[in-house]
């Protein structure tokens, strides 16, 4: 960064810790010295979908998470509401969630463009500077993404660690930035805006590539345990919408005709068995899609877990996520034989099947869409023991399912690296931004002379 980008001059001791050092013509100054007014909206009653044109919208303090201003995250405000709405979204300025869970309190996005019709909530606040302050909006925005600025407002910030927390106006204009002279915060921002777009577009980039990689792999498997690994083999009609044509020689039966047991862990008030230590109990927070995540587990003693025999899992079996994400499953390992379980469906380890083979099949696209088509749920979907012993599931032999199962094996191993590269590569960008505006906003480089490349080729063809 340093060797990009030349230092300034002079610095003196700025006397905030975390800033250090900044260039000698810069000055600490506490926000209520540069923002006259923090402006909260009002609570009002809005439907849960984003205004049409002509309609009124409330802002979502989720329009405020990336950083990033979203006017999509609106509510539409019911026409009996609409004479009670305050504090319309205006261009410049900064809008600030003064009340969210602790890592979001606090959190500020830039209004970049004209919004018609959009109002902010009470949960909200929006800027207002003195005249005459000379103080650049995006310059500001900026430093309030710094690590060292968001955790002045966690410090001020009241309310429990792990709920909803909030910050009053006084304590937050308490805050102390670091502002530079007007035109140079100008070009701070000019110079971030361009530099940060840059990586932003090759992050989406990566992101797209992340989510192409994990829907080839998906379709990899998917292919594999519907159709097999030879293109060349006969095929049948299933008699089954989800499954189609399958291998002539496969098997297709419900999932109650492959096993001789599915049940379900522990269901009524599990938390009565709890304890600090002892048997490991798996909960649907611990399954993901082939594989285990071995954290977090809750404990019952070796009593209960000997008097809950019914919910107890052993090497081989297959557990099924019921609620929340149903029908992601994973293959418990020899380490966990003869543990338990909370509300989850066990499938029990079958001659039929091979336990991996049976898993990547239950956790592809097809076996999603039996699971979807019959959960149900308001809030999250759901599914039971007799709606998993009807699930269908195409079973080829033995010896075909272990070729299958190795094939899958080395295929999303393959996948799964391409995928770290490219979220490897987006943490790298993400760090980079981060130094990148530190870096700009605190002084330790000078971008007074940046010029935009475009600006300096419209230059050079004048020139010509």
């Amino acid at each position: 960064m340093a060797g990009k980008y030349p230092a300034y001059p002079e610095y003196e001791d700025s006397e905030v810790k975390w800033i250090g050092f900044a260039p000698s013509k810069w000055a600490v100054i506490k926000l209520k010295y540069l923002i006259c007014e923090l402006e909260a909206g009002v609570s009002v009653n809005a439907a849960d979908y984003p205004k049409s044109d002509g309609e009124f919208g409330v802002l979502k303090t989720s329009c405020v998470y990336t950083g990033k201003f979203n006017p999509l995250e609106n509510k539409t405000v019911f026409l009996d509401e609409i004479s009670r709405v305050k504090c319309p979204v205006r261009f410049d300025s900064i809008i600030i969630s003064r009340m969210n869970t602790p890592d979001l309190v606090g959190a500020a996005a830039y209004i970049d463009a004209e919004y018609d019709d959009l109002y902010l909530p009470d949960r909200l606040w929006q800027t207002t500077y003195f005249d005459g302050g000379n103080l650049c909006s995006k310059y500001l925005h900026y430093f309030m993404c710094l690590r060292g600025f968001r955790d002045q407002v966690s410090g001020y910030a009241e309310g429990t660690s792990s709920s909803m927390q909030s910050i009053s106006k006084e304590d937050y204009l308490s805050i102390s930035v670091l502002v530079p002279p007007s035109k140079e915060q100008a070009c701070i921002a000019s110079f971030l805006d361009h530099e940060t777009a840059k990586i932003d577009t090759l992050i989406e980039k990566q992101q797209q590539l992340i989510k192409l990689l994990k829907e080839k792999r998906q379709a990899v498997i998917s292919h594999a345990v519907t159709k097999g690994l030879n293109p060349d083999a006969p095929m049948r009609d299933s008699g089954v919408e989800w499954l189609g044509e399958v291998p002539a020689h496969w098997n297709v039966m419900p999932v109650r005709h492959a096993t001789n047991e599915v049940t379900v862990g522990i269901v009524v008030t599990p938390a009565k068995y709890y304890v600090d230590q002892g048997v490991p109990c798996f909960r649907s927070l611990n399954i993901k899609e082939n594989k285990l995540r071995e954290h977090e587990f809750v404990y019952i003693s070796a009593e209960s877990n000997d008097g809950l025999a019914k919910s107890k899992i052993f090497e081989g079996d297959i557990l099924i996520v019921r609620t929340g994400q149903p029908g992601t499953a994973a293959v418990v390992t020899d380490q966990y034989d003869g543990v338990n379980c909370i509300d989850l469906i066990i499938l029990r380890r079958s001659r039929l099947f091979r336990s991996e083979y049976l898993c990547y099949q239950i956790n592809s696209d097809v076996c999603k869409r039996q699971v979807s088509s019959s959960s149900g749920g308001a809030i999250q979907q759901h599914f039971n023991v007799e709606t998993a012993k009807g699930l269908y599931v195409a079973l080829p032999p033995q010896e075909e399912q272990e070729l299958i199962e190795k094939y899958i094996d080395n295929q999303c191993a393959m996948y799964d690296k391409l995928v770290r590269n490219a979220e490897d590569f987006v943490a790298l960008s993400l760090e980079r931004r981060t130094a990148l505006i530190s870096a700009a906003v605190t002084g330790k480089i000078d971008v007074r002379s940046w010029v935009a490349p475009e600006q300096t080729q419209n230059n050079k063809e004048q020139a010509a």
